[in-house]
C-alpha cells in the first residue's frame, strides 16, 4: 500500500513568489489537527510523484490573481478651461447698439460679444479674451463718442450760437 512513497528532499525555495502584501506575512495555517498517530502520519508523506505540500496546499497570491484579472484600466479625464470667467459684454453691446450706436460701434461691438460667446462654446479660451477685449474697446469707444455727443447735444441746447 505504500509504493512510491518516500522521503524525498525538497529543492531549495527560491525568492518567494506573490506580492509584498502576502510575502510580508506568514503563511496562514489550518485549525489544528488532533495530534496524529505514527499510521496515520505515513498518509501525510509526500510521494514522488507529488509536485505540492501534502499538509498544506500551494494556495496562489490572491494579489497576483487580483492583478492577472485586473485589466489595466485607463481613466482619460478632460480638463476644458473655466470660460465662465470670460466676459462677453454681451448686454452692453445690446444697449450700445440700440441706444448709443455711434459710427455703428455697437453694432461691431455686438458683433465680437457673439464671437465670444461661440468661442467660449468651442472652448477656445484664448480666442474667447482676444475677442473679449475687442468687444470692450468697442463698447468704450461707442460709449464714450455717443455720450461726448449726447452732450454736445444738451450744451448747444442750452447756449444756442446766435447768442455770440
Amino acid at each position: 500500500p505504500f509504493e512510491g512513497v518516500a522521503w524525498t528532499p525538497r529543492p531549495p525555495q527560491g525568492p518567494p513568489q506573490g506580492c509584498f502584501a502576502c510575502i510580508g506575512k506568514p503563511p496562514a495555517l489550518r485549525q489544528a489537527s488532533p495530534v496524529l498517530s505514527p499510521s496515520s502520519a505515513i498518509y501525510l508523506m509526500e510521494s514522488k510523484s507529488c509536485k505540492g505540500d501534502s499538509l498544506r496546499p500551494a494556495v496562489p497570491c490572491k494579489h497576483s490573481v487580483e492583478k492577472k484579472t485586473m485589466t489595466n484600466p485607463t481613466t482619460v479625464i478632460e480638463i476644458y478651461p473655466d470660460t465662465t470667467e470670460v466676459n462677453d459684454y454681451y448686454l452692453w453691446s445690446i444697449f450700445n447698439f440700440v441706444y448709443l450706436n455711434f459710427c455703428c460701434l455697437g453694432f461691431i461691438a455686438l458683433a465680437y460679444s457673439l464671437k465670444v460667446r461661440d468661442k467660449k462654446l468651442l472652448n477656445d479660451l484664448n480666442g474667447a479674451v482676444e475677442d473679449a477685449k475687442t468687444a470692450r474697446l468697442f463698447n468704450i469707444t461707442s460709449s464714450a463718442l455717443a455720450t461726448f455727443c449726447i452732450i454736445l447735444i444738451f450744451i448747444f441746447l442750452r447756449y444756442p450760437l446766435t447768442d455770440y
